[in-house]
């Protein structure tokens, strides 16, 4: 099996090299990823300036394509660089969860979207951060198995599924598994107003994600019950139900 796997925390992020590193046993695993940080980035792509990359070893795990671009740059990318089309595109392990209206803004949501775009299955895998610092090797043992049984179940050509892992202090294990719909409650942000040494005001971001439990069949409450979700996406961003509406109104183009 030929494995694209990217991020969008960057090609030296500790929850990319302990997912390559359980990958590896799945199939020829290749790494293209984004060389600085890419959070939040969404499915914005590179037009006006090069793609720089170079050739990277990442600890004694991999040696990968660092881009210097965003995370739908790098899916895009490797589909010309891959000695094969891959067979799976994996994007995570991302630090931090992507539920909610976060898959909106999430770069690692945004790769395996690229890769679903262009015909082929893909999983975003993202770990909510807890108290406690993060065990990529435990999450991305937890990660491969749960790409196995969906690899089994199976995940056909353009579909994209966003998996996310609960916090998991030591000895803690997860509830189980549930399939859940993405929460699209907004999620209210807040700005610092300051001033620079010149008397000019900016704002600072001061909010801080958290998960809250509403809607209990979301992915949102799952997820702060401990619970890995397992949410399928779609990209036509079409809203069918409001089409016919608009179907029947009559029209008129003004001369």
């Amino acid at each position: 099996m030929q494995i694209l796997l990217t991020n969008d925390d960057g090609i030296t992020a500790p929850g990319l090299v302990a997912m390559y590193r359980r990958l590896a046993e799945l199939g020829e695993t290749h790494v293209v990823a984004p060389a600085t940080v890419q959070s939040a980035t969404s499915h914005g792509i590179t037009l006006t300036t090069p793609l720089l990359t170079s050739r990277v070893k990442v600890d004694d795990a991999f040696t990968g394509t660092s881009v210097e671009g965003r995370p739908a740059d790098c899916v895009k990318l490797a589909m010309q660089i891959m000695p094969k089309k891959p067979d799976l595109v994996i994007s995570g392990i991302n630090s931090g969860a992507n539920v909610g209206i976060n898959v909106l803004y999430s770069g690692t949501i945004a790769a395996a979207i690229e890769a679903a775009f262009l015909g082929l299955p893909a999983i975003a895998i993202s770990l909510h951060m807890g108290n406690h610092p993060p065990n990529y090797p435990a999450a991305a043992n937890l990660a491969l198995s749960l790409i196995r049984q969906i690899h089994a179940a199976g995940l056909n050509p353009g579909q994209v599924l966003s998996v996310n892992l609960p916090a998991m202090p030591p000895g803690v294990p997860p509830k189980g598994v549930k399939i859940a719909r993405q929460c699209t409650r907004p999620w209210p942000d807040s700005y610092e107003r300051r001033t620079d040494p010149r008397g000019r005001e900016y704002f600072w971001v001061s909010t801080v994600f958290s998960l809250w439990t509403i809607d209990p069949d979301t992915d949102v409450a799952a997820l702060s019950e401990g619970f890995v979700t397992i949410t399928p996406l779609e990209f036509d961003l079409t809203n069918h139900r409001q089409m016919s509406h608009w179907r029947d109104v009559d029209w008129k183009l003004e001369p």
